[in-house]
């Protein structure tokens, strides 16, 4: 089987200018417009993440939990988290999940962006998982 690498999540939103703006200033990734293209596109980068926002020409987002009662939108593995809740109190941004641990044993927190998507930051404590190589 072949390997899989990564994933970048698909960000559909109403204001494309609006949503990368507030993943740079308040989440510090790096925006790369490619709004000239036939799909007209933002590349959002920080360390080895990427989330692709495309224009939703006006329609509202759909959360996961909207649609389906549950869920985030896109799950960030990171460490450090104390850190991570640390620099969003200080910028005011919208935690819904303070940092904690589940009842699934991943140390977490969820944060909210500027279209209602949750965004989890957090790692699994279990140490029966083992990521694959």
């Amino acid at each position: 089987m072949q390997k899989m690498y990564m994933t970048h999540p698909i960000f559909p939103t109403p204001n494309i200018k609006r949503t990368a703006e507030f993943y740079v200033k308040n989440l510090e990734f790096n925006a790369v417009e490619y709004l000239n293209c036939a799909e007209p596109h933002i590349c959002l980068y920080k360390d080895d993440i990427e989330i692709i926002l495309t224009d939703s020409k006006g329609k509202s987002v759909i959360t996961n939990r909207e649609q389906y009662g549950y869920g985030y939108d896109a799950y960030i593995i990171v460490d450090n988290q104390e850190e991570l809740q640390k620099e969003f109190d200080s910028k005011s941004l919208k935690i819904v999940k303070r940092l904690s641990v589940t009842d699934y044993n991943n140390k977490e927190l969820v944060l909210e962006d500027v279209d209602g998507r949750w965004l989890g930051f957090g790692v699994k404590l279990d140490t029966k998982f083992k990521r694959r190589n």
